[in-house]
């Protein structure tokens, strides 16, 4: 009897590529207050983020590009004043190709506005 392979949904795999991503910057760890998963860089976090049956949620920071982000229907201002820091809260129940290249560009900049300068030059440098 052959094996079924289970397809993943497309929030799930937009997770994955979050949480993937997100990992492969340099000095950064996961972990999972609140029942989130928090990416983080030497102990600051730079991505928040869950994963219901029918909608991703993500929390980054977004000091460039913020103002656009929040012109989006499916992004809001952070909660526990963390907006007014610069955090932006999508929440999407479909995820598109377009989509996730920009949820990608927004988590380098959430990255680069929360590391270290030193993990930055660093970074930059061995690109």
């Amino acid at each position: 009897m052959p094996r079924t392979v289970k397809k993943l949904s497309p929030l799930k795999v937009a997770e994955s590529l979050l949480r993937d991503t997100a990992l492969e910057y340099p000095h950064t760890e996961e972990a999972h207050p609140w029942g989130e998963t928090a990416i983080k860089v030497k102990g600051k976090t730079f991505l928040f983020m869950r994963l219901e049956p029918t909608e991703l949620s993500f929390s980054v920071k977004l000091p460039t590009t913020g103002n656009q982000a929040l012109a989006l229907p499916f992004a809001k201002p952070t909660e526990y004043g963390m907006g007014k820091h610069g955090w932006v809260t999508v929440r999407v129940a479909k995820v598109t190709k377009a989509l996730e290249a920009q949820f990608i560009e927004w988590l380098d900049e959430s990255f680069r506005a929360v590391a270290p300068k030193k993990v930055l030059e660093a970074y930059d440098a061995a690109e």
